[in-house]
């Protein structure tokens, strides 16, 4: 049984809400963050930044998971998640981007897509195509006082 909610990792980093740090973090486990850091986070887990944490600066990591507010250059081999408190600045780097409704972000996004193929995928067999099932021109007659119809 964990006894943390950090997915089993005994490695945590807890930067406490109301302190001020200025400086850089680098660890191999979790790195929660409910106060301010100004300077850079890099950790090959997660980094958690919590709904009254503040980054600003750099942040790199396998995964970043935010209800707080980031000003800084993201990277994050796994994913980033925004929740829905989350206010994030700069740019994100990374494979999978999810965004709560009610997040905020300004800035560029980069998840490694260079171009797309020049041929759009097949469907399986088993999916036909939509359009021969698509609904036939219908002609809608007027009636007139006595119920004839018109056109």
């Amino acid at each position: 049984m964990t006894r943390s909610g950090f997915a089993g990792d005994d490695n945590i980093t807890l930067l406490a809400k109301g302190v001020l740090l200025k400086g850089e973090i680098h660890v191999d486990g979790t790195v929660r963050i409910d106060g301010r850091l100004d300077g850079v986070i890099q950790t090959k887990g997660q980094v958690i930044i919590g709904e009254d944490g503040l980054v600003q600066g750099m942040i790199t990591a396998g995964t970043v998971i935010s209800s707080g507010r980031i000003k800084a250059k993201v990277t994050a081999m796994e994913r980033v998640q925004l929740l829905k408190t989350a206010t994030l600045i700069g740019e994100v780097h990374t494979p999978l981007f999810i965004m709560e409704e009610g997040a905020k972000m300004q800035g560029i996004t980069d998840m490694g897509v260079t171009s797309w193929p020049e041929e759009q995928p097949k469907l399986p067999g088993s999916v036909r195509d939509l359009s021969a099932h698509r609904a036939k021109q219908v002609v809608v007659l007027d009636k007139d006082s006595r119920g004839e119809a018109l056109r």
